[in-house]
């Protein structure tokens, strides 16, 4: 019997802790599908998701963050049109000037009101269940 399976990834929702209103960080994208996205990407076999986020979050903005609590996780299988994945969704903190890496075209630092509007994946979704959660204190539903 053939099995598949979902891939686990990661989003890190970095927040800078030096610059004003605490914005986050999110990467243009290089390759397809091509667009505004969080910082993220694959686990890779034997790594915990804790290791995964930090790593991710090095490669592609060149910064070292503080992983401050698992956020949630989006599941839906559409979510990514290359294939099946189940990203787990971290916040972290950050201190310095971010610099595009590993598949980043382009880096940015975003407001809440200044998000681009051509988000990758369900980025829009997630982003909108955090400014919820960081400005109302409501966490994101279980669907």
């Amino acid at each position: 019997m053939n099995y598949r399976n979902p891939v686990p990834t990661v989003d890190i929702i970095i927040e800078l802790g030096n610059h004003p209103h605490r914005p986050i960080v999110l990467i243009e994208r290089h390759n397809p599908p091509l667009g505004w996205a969080i910082p993220g990407g694959f686990v890779d076999y034997g790594e915990s998701v804790e290791v995964a986020a930090r790593r991710e979050a090095l490669e592609e903005t060149g910064l070292q963050v503080e992983l401050i609590e698992q956020f949630h996780v989006y599941s839906d299988p559409s979510r990514d049109p290359r294939q099946h994945t189940i990203s787990i969704v971290f916040l972290a903190a950050a201190t310095g000037e971010p610099q595009a890496g590993d598949d980043a075209k382009g880096i940015g630092i975003f407001e809440p009101w200044h998000i681009p509007s051509h988000l990758c994946f369900d980025h829009d979704k997630i982003l909108r269940d955090y400014w919820r959660y960081r400005h109302y204190g409501i966490c994101p539903r279980i669907d």
